[in-house]
């Protein structure tokens, strides 16, 4: 039976949360966006590195997150 693994996707840098691309549940693959965030007037997706199951969202639309802060837990294994 394999071990189920959560996995923090966070965030590299200080920046506004614009949109979800997932909600709970969903079936993610590696490059998939899940957060779009944007920074000095730029958008930039976060992208899943490993398929997975999106277990929670720690941010909404207008959030703004610090350097580290968790985006989203995705389940793998």
């Amino acid at each position: 039976m394999a071990r189920e693994q959560v996995t923090e996707i966070v965030a590299e840098m200080v920046a506004n949360v614009l949109s979800l691309a997932v909600e709970p549940g969903d079936r993610v693959e590696a490059g998939d966006t899940v957060v779009l965030l944007e920074s000095m007037k730029m958008e930039i997706p976060v992208l899943v590195e490993a398929p997975g199951t999106v277990r929670a969202i720690k941010v909404a639309p207008g959030d703004v997150v610090q350097e580290g802060d968790v985006l989203v837990e995705i389940v793998t294994g």
